[in-house]
């Protein structure tokens, strides 16, 4: 994956940017990925979501997290620091559970994409949690109403599992009978 030549930072530096500013920062080895305000309809879709993520998984091993939450994706074999801010990400595996992030690799990921930052999302983050072994990443469009939801398959790569436009219903592979009307996620 190439990221853009930007130069580098140390993850101290990272970490002293953060403390002087409210934006929402990502880390990837040395790079560092600003990512824009939310807009009111991604916080309506982002709030929906977590409900229903939360009344699900309630009485299970697993969790929802909203951001700002910080995800260090950590994975045997694999170099680098990658501190990354997902819209929703679902543990199951809670070891990794740190007083202000998770350190692992999250089951599902959800991304709700802005105009400013759809390449990020699309490109980057979703190489990201493929290499690290994301089961289930979902690509939540609110301009145009849309999901795409990615499985991981035995290879270890993405498989477009589902694309829904404004009506009917989205269902988790990893997350056994959660599903979603997507008229009840983007209504007004």
């Amino acid at each position: 994956m190439n990221l853009p030549q930007k130069s580098k930072i140390s993850l101290e530096e990272f970490y002293k940017m953060r403390e002087e500013t409210n934006d929402l920062l990502e880390y990837v080895d040395g790079i560092v990925l600003m990512t824009p305000s939310p807009s009111t309809k991604h916080q309506r879709v982002s709030g929906r979501l977590q409900a229903k993520l939360f009344n699900f998984l309630e009485g299970t091993n697993c969790e929802v997290f909203s951001a700002p939450y910080d995800i260090e994706l950590k994975k045997d074999g694999i170099e680098g620091t990658k501190i990354l801010v997902p819209d929703l990400s679902v543990i199951c595996d809670k070891q990794g559970l740190q007083e202000n992030k998770f350190v692992g690799v999250p089951d599902l990921i959800i991304e709700i994409l802005s105009p400013s930052n759809q390449s990020n999302d699309l490109v980057t983050k979703m190489n990201l949690y493929m290499q690290y072994g994301v089961k289930e990443y979902w690509i939540i469009n609110p301009m145009l109403n849309a999901v795409q939801i990615y499985v991981l398959d035995e290879k270890g790569h993405y498989q477009q599992q589902d694309i829904l436009k404004e009506i009917g219903t989205v269902e988790s592979e990893i997350l056994k009978g959660f599903q979603v009307e997507l008229e009840d996620i983007f209504r007004e």
